[in-house]
């Protein structure tokens, strides 16, 4: 090239104001030539382009085309591109390559022969991504996909062992990153998602010399597709599956795979930091109830990339969603403090969420959510201060149940039943609060009240929530109307998966208990044992036991049950086979040594029985039915063991002022010691009470 040439270049290339063509060493203005496409004169530019910049058939029109999809005219490119031999161009490239190297002296010829033919190839590679761009916008998705797969089968055929990591143009390697990029967006727009799961895999799996915020992109792209797509695309096939490797079984361990894969570039700075990333995740492994592995997730993100709150309440966050609540309010504490975000209304009730499921923090979150609902302002404030007025509710009716003073608690109850009335107020239509106004009234005995609950719960969820059933079937209990109960069990058993069924068939066997119908209780609880064994060798696609079940029955407590069951009968040898095998199962339970002492008991062998309750309170030392026959066996030793067995007794009704058992044992008490008003004041407490006592604790569906 000339001097006079390379200024011309050089202004060409300074000035993007100036259009030009470039190849060759030489640049020509692009003004004549599109005069000659407005006029429909496709064969005189390209004629005039290949004597100008000395190029052959298929170079000058992937100029020329490229030419027209800048300036917008998509059907005059297409028509362009439409006369380009993609097949000439790749077997080109291929004789290229295939040449011998050279000795060291004439690599760097060698070397620039490849530039060349690959800078040809990449104008003809461009023109068909080019066409299949053009033919995207106008709508034409299964045409330009199939355009856009014929860059990347004539990429494969030049390069048969992979792009290497050297001596590849770049403009080349942008080409093949973008059509890599771009065929399954293709695909999903047309609607066929077969082929979109193969081009991701194709992408991902093939090597395309790909840098790593292309690769990236495509990962996340192939990610979100496998969460929200709507279709289970199906593992990887065999053949690009390596021997010992970890071979998702579905869409979704397959996806956060590729997620935790893209979080790991994040760690390692390989990629820049996408928050959506990591929000993504979360939801993935939230639906496999798997938040606790989010939480080593977040800790290793980079210092800087999550603000320091947001990752504690984050990780809160998961950490509660995995039941260890203990860790997360540590979090929340930290976050809450004055000196960082107190008045952080979404870490307050969160943190008053976790208080509520715990008596001895109840007080604690009565705090929070006070300061929740204080600061509970903006467009979403009543539905903010609503969930504050529930979580005020839950805590103080926690709270209630710790009170030593019958009025003290009374009134805490009271404040809660206020609380939550005043949060149904602002939510009328949430489930969640109608079903726990319901288990209140139940826990202290309104059952009118707790039964129009359970049926308007019932009702809003549409039967698909297997509390609801059992919060109505425990009140119809609780009513004596245990027929009805059954009937109501055994429609929650029709309307629920067979894996979900274990605390219904529980309820069942209890129900039938209380009829007297005990071979039909040992049926049932054989069933459930059945159930249980089965559904611990398959815990899902994961391989393990989901991190938190809310009704989740394991096979200690049906061996336990099966116990009791045949101490009631007195079946002594069943009951000491079924309690050795429960005994396996959890070594140490204050409910085993329960019913041990009671068979011992009704063996006559009350030193035993005794020496079983005592080791059960030691284990643990609020365990009510412990403590109720412990007082029971001191007020048979004598008129000095009265004491002894009030204050025991007491303790219980302190604990759970609603068992009937504590009051009638207490009058016993109370008559052998003469205080015959207190005696008669206990035992029409306890009749009461039996009138209204459920077949289990409503506690156990909260």
């Amino acid at each position: 090239m000339s001097e006079g040439e390379s200024a011309e270049a050089d202004q060409f290339e300074n000035d993007p104001s100036v259009r030009q063509f470039v190849a060759n060493g030489i640049c020509m203005k692009t003004n004549e030539f599109e005069e000659k496409l407005d006029a429909g004169n496709i064969q005189e530019a390209e004629s005039a382009l290949r004597d100008g910049l000395s190029l052959n058939f298929e170079e000058a029109r992937a100029l020329l085309g490229k030419l027209e999809y800048q300036r917008g005219n998509l059907e005059s490119a297409l028509r362009v591109f439409d006369g380009i031999d993609l097949q000439a161009a790749v077997q080109r490239m291929q004789h290229s390559l295939g040449d011998k190297q050279p000795s060291k002296k004439g690599r760097s010829r060698s070397e620039s022969l490849s530039a060349v033919s690959q800078h040809a190839t990449n104008l003809v590679l461009e023109a068909i991504y080019l066409k299949a761009k053009s033919l995207q916008k106008l709508g034409k998705l299964p045409e330009a996909a199939q355009e856009c797969r014929s860059v990347l089968d004539a990429v494969e055929k030049i390069f048969t062992d992979g792009i290497p990591d050297v001596l590849v143009e770049n403009k080349l390697q942008e080409t093949v990153s973008h059509a890599v990029e771009l065929l399954p967006e293709l695909w999903k727009q047309a609607g066929n998602y077969t082929e979109a799961m193969s081009a991701y895999r194709r992408a991902l799996l093939s090597q395309w010399n790909l840098d790593n915020e292309c690769c990236a992109r495509v990962q996340k792209a192939f990610a979100v597709f496998l969460l929200y797509s709507g279709v289970e695309v199906g593992p990887p096939s065999l053949a690009v599956q390596i021997d010992g490797s970890y071979v998702p079984k579905n869409n979704l361990e397959e996806a956060i795979l590729l997620l935790m894969i893209l979080m790991r570039k994040f760690y390692l700075g390989k990629t820049k930091w996408d928050p959506s990333v990591l929000e993504h995740l979360t939801f993935s492994l939230s639906l496999c109830s798997q938040t606790s592995v989010l939480v080593k997730q977040i800790e290793e993100a980079i210092p800087g990339e999550i603000q320091r709150i947001e990752r504690w309440k984050a990780m809160a966050l998961s950490l509660s969603g995995a039941g260890q609540n203990s860790s997360a309010l540590d979090l929340l504490r930290m976050s809450l403090h004055k000196h960082e975000e107190p008045n952080d209304v979404m870490s307050l009730l969160l943190a008053a969420k976790i208080c509520s499921e715990n008596v001895l923090l109840a007080s604690e979150g009565v705090k929070y959510a006070q300061n929740a609902i204080a600061n509970s302002n903006g467009p979403n404030s009543s539905h903010l201060k609503g969930v504050g007025l529930r979580m005020l509710g839950l805590c103080l009716g926690k709270q209630a149940k710790l009170s030593s003073s019958d009025f003290e608690r009374s009134r805490l109850q009271s404040e809660a039943l206020k609380s939550l009335d005043s949060a149904l107020s602002l939510e009328p239509e949430n489930s969640d609060l109608i079903f726990e106004l319901g288990v209140h009234y139940a826990e202290h005995r309104n059952m009118d009240a707790a039964l129009r609950y359970a049926k308007q719960y019932l009702d809003a969820t549409g039967g698909s929530m297997i509390r609801g059933w059992r919060l109505l079937a425990l009140v119809l209990s609780s009513q004596q109307r245990f027929l009805e109960a059954e009937v109501v069990t055994d429609a929650a058993l029709d309307e629920t998966s067979k894996w979900d069924q274990g605390s219904l068939l529980r309820m069942k066997a209890k129900l039938k208990i209380s009829q007297s119908l005990h071979k039909d209780a040992i049926e049932t609880y054989r069933y459930l044992l059945a159930l249980v064994q089965a559904q611990r060798k398959s815990y899902g696609p994961l391989g393990v036991a989901p991190q938190v079940e809310d009704d989740n029955i394991d096979e200690y407590e049906v061996w336990h049950g099966l116990a009791k069951l045949y101490s009631i009968l007195s079946h002594w040898k069943d009951a000491e086979v079924c309690l050795e095998k429960a005994r396996t199962l959890k070594e140490y339970s204050a409910e085993s040594l329960h019913t041990e002492g009671v068979m011992h008991e009704k063996q006559g062998r009350v030193s035993e029985a005794l020496a079983a309750y005592i080791n059960a309170l030691l284990l643990e030392p609020k365990y009510v039915p412990c403590k109720i026959l412990i007082g029971n066996v001191m007020c048979k030793m004598g008129p000095k063991m009265l004491p002894v067995a009030r204050t025991l007794l007491s303790d219980a009704l302190r604990i759970e002022p609603t068992n009937y058992m504590a009051w009638y044992h207490l009058g016993i008490v109370h008559k052998d010691d003469g205080r015959i008003a207190d005696a008669v004041d206990c035992f029409q407490a306890a009749s009461v009470l039996e009138e209204s006592e459920p077949i289990e604790s409503f506690s156990t569906i909260r």
